[in-house]
């Protein structure tokens, strides 16, 4: 199984951090080397979009996936709403509107599993006509772990042991709707 793991922004995209400045893409970064992993555990074969030295364009990043010719692009995020602290919280992951099967099964399993690790919020599945599950030729899910601008959840977002968690939850939920091997 080929996987694209895509740690989305990159780490000087303007406005993508929290209220006291920690950057997104650092968590981004984080759980997708953590997920890695532990796909690559499974015998799946994992490749970055992203860059820790430039923000990866959406074109490119969509691009390389499907030359690639991945069976799952998977995007991580940190939510936020506005730019200040505020009460929105919790855990959701999109798929494209058209909502193709696989894509949706695949996310409603990361969703479940995310929200039984770390007893967040459930937001649920949504669909949203984003660049990267939009033009991407494969199953595609964006996953966003927590907002940025809830306090609480911006510490979390902080912690190794979070990121690592959520690693654990992505990668059980495709090692099991995939019966990748168990190692």
């Amino acid at each position: 199984m080929k996987i694209i793991i895509d740690a989305g922004h990159g780490y000087t995209t303007p406005g993508k951090r929290t209220p006291d400045g920690m950057k997104e893409f650092e968590f981004n970064r984080d759980v997708a080397i953590f997920t890695k992993k532990k796909l690559e555990s499974k015998g799946a074969a994992v490749f970055f979009t992203h860059s820790d030295h430039e923000d990866v364009p959406l074109a490119k990043r969509v691009s390389q996936a499907n030359n690639w010719k991945a069976d799952l692009f998977l995007s991580i995020h940190a939510n936020a709403y506005g730019s200040g602290w505020n009460s929105a919280n919790g855990i959701e992951t999109f798929i494209h509107t058209s909502r193709p099967k696989q894509a949706e099964a695949l996310a409603k399993a990361i969703q479940h599993r995310l929200i039984q690790l770390t007893g967040r919020k459930n937001r649920g599945v949504k669909t949203a006509d984003f660049y990267v599950l939009r033009k991407t030729a494969m199953s595609a899910v964006l996953i966003e772990a927590g907002f940025m601008t809830n306090l609480e959840e911006a510490r979390l977002l902080r912690t190794l042991s979070y990121r690592e968690l959520c690693a654990k939850a992505i990668a059980e939920a495709v090692e099991s709707l995939y019966q990748l091997p168990v190692c």
